[in-house]
C-alpha cells in the first residue's frame, strides 16, 4: 500500500512540475513577445527617421529647384537677352534647362539616399529566429 501512496505521490508532484514548467514557459515567452515588440518599435522608428530625412531632402530639392526656376528665369532671360542679343526665347530655354539639371540632380540625390535606407527591421528579425529556435528547444 505504500508504493502505491508513493507512486500517486509521485505521479501528482510530477504533474505540478510540469504545470510549473509549462506556466514559466509561458510567462517567458511572454515577456519574449513584449520585449521583440518593443525592439521592432524603437528599430522601425529610427529607420523611419532616417526615411524621413531623406524624404525631406528630395523635397527640399523639388522646393528649390522650383523657386530657382522662378527666380533664375526672369533675371537671367533678361541678362541673356541684353548681352548676348539672344531672342528671349532661347534665353528661356537656356535658363530652364540650367535650372532644371540642378533641381534634378537634387532630386536624385535625395532619391538614392531614400533608396538606400533598409526599412526592414533586421535585428528584430534575428532575435526573432533565435526566440523561435529557443522555443522549439523548450518544448522538445
Amino acid at each position: 500500500m505504500d508504493t502505491r501512496q508513493d507512486t500517486r505521490q509521485d505521479a501528482r508532484q510530477q504533474e505540478r512540475s510540469l504545470g510549473e514548467l509549462f506556466s514559466d514557459l509561458t510567462r517567458d515567452m511572454s515577456t519574449l513577445i513584449r520585449q521583440e515588440t518593443q525592439l521592432a518599435t524603437t528599430e522601425m522608428t529610427q529607420k523611419a527617421a532616417r526615411a524621413g530625412k531623406s524624404v525631406g531632402v528630395l523635397a527640399g530639392g523639388a522646393v528649390i529647384a522650383y523657386a530657382g526656376f522662378l527666380a533664375l528665369l526672369w533675371a537671367i532671360v533678361y541678362g541673356l537677352t541684353s548681352l548676348f542679343g539672344l531672342p528671349i526665347w532661347a534665353s528661356f530655354l537656356i535658363v530652364a534647362i540650367i535650372v532644371l539639371a540642378i533641381g534634378g540632380i537634387m532630386a536624385w540625390r535625395g532619391y538614392d539616399t531614400l533608396k538606400k535606407t533598409d526599412l526592414m527591421p533586421r535585428q528584430t528579425v534575428e532575435t526573432l529566429k533565435e526566440d523561435a529556435q529557443w522555443a522549439k528547444e523548450q518544448t522538445a
